[in-house]
């Protein structure tokens, strides 16, 4: 495994893998199209220059400047600060954006589970990092029976146990594979991780002796701790993070790692700069300067959402809207059909949980119009009450505001991870805000 190597989109990822889901054929189960699509493929519908109008609700669409431009400003970032990216492409599942990630100088792609790390197999990503245990049988012989030359899997690890399972499991299966992992620190009332230093090193001297796994790193997830980013929320991320730093140095202290490139890796989309303010000091280059002790060091980070963004939580706590520079922008929007009026003040939406994110914030209303790809005009002073399955609830002032029957509303959404496993394609406007042609279509695969 190495690290370091950067690569091109083609070594990182299979691209006539990704240029084929052009060819899939439209048809019923793509809700995002129009019923005149079934039968043409994805292609050619881009190629035909549809518009928004000729779209249907509910639905759900991206914007290309905004995807562009998120995606040239965290690669810019972390060319600047000496850092790597390691998207976490469980917010998308989407080979299509995976790729112009990895076109940006990624790392790799970060994922969740067995069945994720299937589907970036599929689509030729060739380095992966599993920000989880291999607990299930059939997926630590499967990760066995592929990583190779032209294959890196790193996973973690936070328990013996965990350590010992792997073992025994590879020596059932007869295998003689070594699986490179990563050794992780969790907090007391975060997520998963060994909970302590101490506790991660007899993680890690466990892995030392183990024929079956070889320690390349530490990881954690500092976004577990926190949610907003008021003083206390952030002492608590970079004192955790202060913690990784030490269990890094420690490992190197011990001899406990077993390869001479190593990875420490943190960051959501929340709280990437604390981590790599933090934790820059592990980066070496392998001279035997500083911590490195000869070892080749790289820092990670995992940030995912930033690519969508949001209206919502991440335009609130990223650090870019935080820090007064340049911000990311929402490259998603959601748009809903008023389909009932019971009663003043009131209307009902034809979008509801099964199209639209709820776990981080009800939708926002943004803006009202007749006709969907039509002139639309603020929508202010109204809010999304409640949401049920296929319904939202439109809350407005009957005395300031008109909404009529079969008017159309965009709406802000927040968090993109439970947007995009709604939708198994969705529309790639020009420019939401101004050219509404359809320049792409995306296929998630959750």
């Amino acid at each position: 495994m190495s690290a370091s190597e950067a690569g091109s989109t083609a070594s990182s990822i299979a691209a006539d893998a990704v240029a084929r889901l052009s060819s899939v054929p439209l048809s019923w189960r793509h809700k995002a199209v129009p019923a005149a699509a079934n039968g043409t493929t994805a292609g050619d519908f881009v190629h035909a220059r549809h518009t928004l109008a000729e779209l249907q609700t509910p639905l759900l669409t991206l914007d290309a400047r905004a995807l562009e431009s998120n995606a040239d400003r965290l690669a810019a970032w972390c060319a600047e600060q000496g850092v790597r990216l390691a998207p976490h492409g469980k917010t998308t599942m989407a080979p299509q954006l995976w790729a112009e990630q990895l076109e940006r100088g990624a790392w790799g792609i970060t994922l969740a589970n067995y069945a994720q790390l299937r589907v970036a197999r599929e689509f030729g990503v060739r380095r992966l990092q599993l920000a989880n245990s291999l607990t299930d049988p059939h997926a630590i012989e499967w990760v066995a029976s592929v990583v190779g030359p032209e294959q890196t899997i790193v996973s973690w690890v936070d328990s013996v146990a965990t350590v010992e399972l792997i073992g025994s499991t590879l020596e059932a299966a007869g295998s003689r594979a070594v699986l490179d992992v990563l050794v992780e620190l969790g907090a007391h009332g975060g997520r998963t991780g060994a909970r302590g230093i101490e506790a991660a090193l007899e993680v890690a001297r466990a892995a030392a002796v183990s024929p079956h796994v070889r320690l390349v790193g530490v990881s954690g997830y500092e976004g577990s701790l926190a949610h907003t980013a008021d003083a206390d929320a952030l002492a608590a991320v970079r004192g955790y993070l202060g913690q990784m730093l030490r269990l890094h140095e420690r490992l190197l202290a011990d001899g406990l790692y077993g390869s001479d490139e190593l990875i420490v890796t943190a960051g959501g989309s929340a709280y990437f700069d604390d981590v790599v303010d933090v934790l820059s000091p592990c980066i070496t280059e392998g001279d035997g300067a500083g911590n490195g002790k000869g070892k080749r060091v790289e820092l990670l980070i995992r940030s995912g959402a930033y690519i969508i963004h949001d209206d919502g939580f991440y335009r609130v706590i990223s650090p870019f809207s935080r820090h007064g520079g340049k911000p990311f922008s929402s490259a998603m929007h959601g748009w809903a059909r008023v389909v009932s009026q019971p009663e003043p003040g009131l209307a009902l939406l034809d979008a509801g949980k099964r199209d639209l994110p709820v776990d981080e914030g009800l939708p926002r209303p943004q803006l009202i119009g007749p006709a969907l790809g039509g002139p639309m005009s603020p929508l202010e002073g109204a809010e999304i009450t409640a949401v049920n399955d296929q319904h939202s609830f439109l809350s407005f002032d009957p005395a300031t505001t008109t909404v009529r029957l079969g008017d159309v509303v965009r709406l802000g959404l927040s968090h993109p991870c439970t947007a995009f496993d709604k939708w198994t394609l969705i529309p790639v406007l020009a420019d939401t805000d101004g050219d509404q042609t359809v320049v792409d279509l995306i296929h998630t695969f959750f």
